[in-house]
């Protein structure tokens, strides 16, 4: 399972036991979308080559609302 941690900076990932940080600026430049507009899933699609969605995405503006 795949661990998410958002900020207005960015977002901390534990991925199969390792901890990293994708920078907003090199999320929005991989999904080619504005920060606050990124989903959750989107994330996890960077991240993962086939992640398990679960639920609706949600964006990172409601996340951090």
């Amino acid at each position: 399972m795949t661990a998410l941690s958002f900020d207005e900076h960015g977002v901390d990932v534990v991925y199969e036991g390792t901890e990293f940080r994708l920078e907003k600026e090199l999320i929005e430049e991989a999904i080619e979308k504005e920060y606050p507009e990124v989903t959750d899933h989107e994330v996890l699609k960077i991240i993962e080559e086939n992640p398990a969605l679960s639920g609706e995405p949600r964006r990172v503006e409601e996340i951090l609302a």
